[in-house]
């Protein structure tokens, strides 16, 4: 008799976990870019991007002076180029006023490049926009001023950091295992609490650009903000792929319809080495030698 009542529990219990699992499936959404946001997306059109960075008073490429670069540069990178950030003639409420008037739809802002620094107030680290002479929430202002202008908001958002591997002990590269998040427990963490700032602390977030291993963090973006469109990540997006500059420079006049439809057409010719080896940037080139666009490229 004993085991027929605990056999018969066991059943009702069973049963009830299931129903509560079957209930819970009904009430929670897939993770993911919702349709209607992707579709407002590609109807964007025109998009500024603002890459900006604490070694702009360098001139030279944001971040990538730091990959192999000594252990004094690295320092004086960290410790002293700070000190110099004070870009007096920054002037948002201008910037946004003119993206308006130049057709702008949305802004994707670099919230964090790989070097590390943050460009918004964040307890995650010292390197970052609070600790310079100009010492404001530049990441606010860019928001603030935007948004009064009625352009949709996007931060860029970067998974690799050189600063947090250099602290590790690590050299400073993005080819190195301990440089991806996945195989980097205490990183992951650290941009996950970064990344909570940034969608906890400036309101509604139409885009998120991860320029990196987008895993975890893209789950996280959703659920912190299930309207926010995850462009770099997890859509295919042009400046992914070179073919879209030959593309370009072969279409006359203006683009016609949708990016969508446009990006998607069969259009695209094929990626041509010997095309790209006579850029105007190739030290290889010779006067006259690039080649014409509207002839077979390949």
């Amino acid at each position: 008799m004993g085991k027929v009542i605990v056999f018969f529990v066991l059943i009702i219990f069973l049963c009830g976990c299931s129903s509560v699992e079957l209930q819970m499936g009904e009430k929670v959404e897939a993770l993911g870019n919702k349709p209607e946001r992707v579709e407002w997306f590609e109807d964007q059109g025109l998009g500024m991007f603002i890459h900006w960075g604490v070694d702009s008073q360098l001139g030279s490429v944001i971040s990538h002076s730091m990959v192999g670069a000594s252990d004094d540069y690295l320092d004086r990178y960290i410790n002293e180029l700070p000190g110099g950030f004070s870009p007096d003639k920054f002037e948002p409420d201008k910037w946004a006023q003119l993206a308006k008037l130049a057709g702008f739809k949305y802004v994707v802002f670099t919230t964090k490049h790989h070097s590390g620094f943050c460009m918004f107030d964040t307890k995650t680290t010292e390197f970052n926009i609070t600790n310079t002479p100009y010492g404001k929430d530049i990441t606010k202002e860019i928001v603030d001023a935007f948004r009064r202008a009625g352009i949709g908001i996007g931060f860029y958002f970067s998974p690799d950091d050189f600063w947090f591997i250099h602290k590790q002990g690590y050299d400073v590269s993005r080819k190195r295992a301990e440089a991806d998040p996945i195989n980097n427990a205490e990183l992951m963490a650290h941009n996950k609490a970064q990344l909570r700032e940034l969608l906890s602390n400036y309101g509604a977030i139409d885009v998120l650009f991860l320029d990196g291993v987008a895993d975890e963090l893209k789950e996280l973006a959703w659920q912190l903000q299930p309207n926010i469109v995850v462009t770099r990540g997890e859509m295919e997006t042009p400046e992914q792929v070179l073919r879209v500059v030959l593309v370009l420079a072969r279409t006359p006049g203006p683009l016609r319809g949708s990016f969508a439809e446009f990006y998607r057409s069969s259009k695209f010719p094929e990626y041509c080495p010997e095309v790209y080896s006579h850029s105007p940037h190739s030290n290889v080139q010779q006067e006259n030698s690039q080649p014409d666009v509207n002839q077979q490229l390949c």
